[in-house]
């Protein structure tokens, strides 16, 4: 509950208004975050850029909305956090058309993250990213 739970309306607005949804991925872009995990956002998207050798921006952001036929056209995605790179990469491989829109990210009002607790937790995401990135480009 760190978003306002309306982007996921304002995102199936984009969707269904868009002229084929069917070849459209509709993806949040995070706005209002610590300078710390911009950084950690640019380093991540830069490097899957090059590697991947497709435009990959803010890859984590949410909420991600699509035509359940894309959904349906996935072979052996990924079960953690991984699916997000996952899922966009497979939107620009299949040349769907991506809309974002801007997503607020506030301080957290209740509770705090279930994963990013520090510079290790960020690291062990980094590893798990870069691991299903080097799996990813040989299943290519």
């Amino acid at each position: 509950m760190q978003t306002d739970p309306f982007d996921i309306l304002r995102g199936l607005e984009l969707l269904e208004n868009s002229t084929n949804p069917e070849k459209t991925y509709v993806k949040g872009l995070r706005k209002g975050r610590p300078i710390f995990d911009q950084f950690f956002t640019i380093g991540m998207g830069i490097f899957e850029t090059l590697y991947l050798k497709a435009p990959l921006w803010d890859i984590n952001a949410q909420p991600n909305l699509f035509h359940r036929s894309f959904f349906e056209s996935w072979k052996n995605p990924p079960h953690d956090f991984s699916l997000d790179l996952y899922a966009l990469y497979q939107a620009k491989k299949h040349n769907l058309h991506i809309l974002r829109f801007p997503v607020v990210f506030p301080p957290r009002i209740h509770g705090t993250s279930s994963w990013n607790t520090g510079l290790k937790a960020k690291w062990k995401f980094i590893k798990r990213t870069l691991d299903f990135s080097f799996k990813l480009k040989k299943e290519l």
